[in-house]
């Protein structure tokens, strides 16, 4: 499903952000990517959905080699891949149901097949009855259940989070963790990027801990 080998990058006049990285993640697995600050695990996801270039290495996502796909192409592989982000980034101008529903409608997706999927994804978060909310209206805690009803709309094939519970209290993360679990069972492989501790003590997920931009190690537990 993901595969990086010996992937290396680097920003203009700054250390290496990532050095020799190689990992193979399997179809419907759940990883954690965790490590300090400056670690580099924010660039690896960004790396997986393309937002950043690497210098040298190779990745495959579903099959495909993105180092080579040209950018009119992208959206081949961006579709079949869910982002979740620490700060959500919601259209605070569109309603909690416009949020989740403009991730088909930029698909092309037929009206009746947003209708039903929007509200699928905001059943499956527990947000249907704020549907017609606004983003400022919800908790930080409904919020990102709204990002990722917006994630999974589509039905991607991959889930990726960034820190997706960093701005949240421990109940509230607890309780976001779960939605992942979820979707995880139903066939979506997760890469989830943390620095929490705590997060990654109530699972048995295997965990890939990078340090200055290398691997330090990888833990399989459970």
């Amino acid at each position: 499903m993901i595969q990086l080998y010996n992937v290396y990058k680097a920003y203009q006049s700054s250390h290496p952000v990532l050095i020799d990285i190689s990992m193979v993640i399997r179809e419907g697995a759940f990883v954690f990517i965790t490590g300090p600050s400056g670690a580099g695990k924010s660039t690896l996801l960004k790396i997986l959905f393309r937002w950043e270039k690497f210098d040298r290495g190779q990745v495959l996502v579903n099959r495909m080699n993105i180092g080579k796909i040209p950018e009119d192409r992208l959206y081949l592989l961006r579709r079949k891949i869910g982002v979740v982000f620490q700060d959500y980034k919601l259209l605070p101008n569109k309603t909690i149901f416009e949020n989740v529903a403009f991730a088909l409608e930029i698909m092309g997706a037929d009206r009746k097949a947003i209708r039903y999927q929007t509200w699928e994804a905001l059943k499956n978060v527990g947000l249907t009855h704020k549907k017609d909310a606004y983003p400022l209206q919800l908790s930080g805690g409904e919020q990102q259940r709204t990002a990722i009803a917006r994630a999974l709309v589509n039905r991607p094939k991959i889930l990726l989070a960034d820190e997706p519970t960093g701005n949240l209290d421990p109940d509230i993360a607890s309780e976001i963790l779960s939605l992942f679990e979820a979707a995880n069972k139903a066939g979506t492989t997760i890469v989830l990027a943390t620095h929490s501790q705590d997060l990654l003590r109530q699972s048995d997920h295997p965990i890939v801990t990078l340090n200055q931009g290398r691997i330090l190690e990888t833990q399989f537990t459970g």
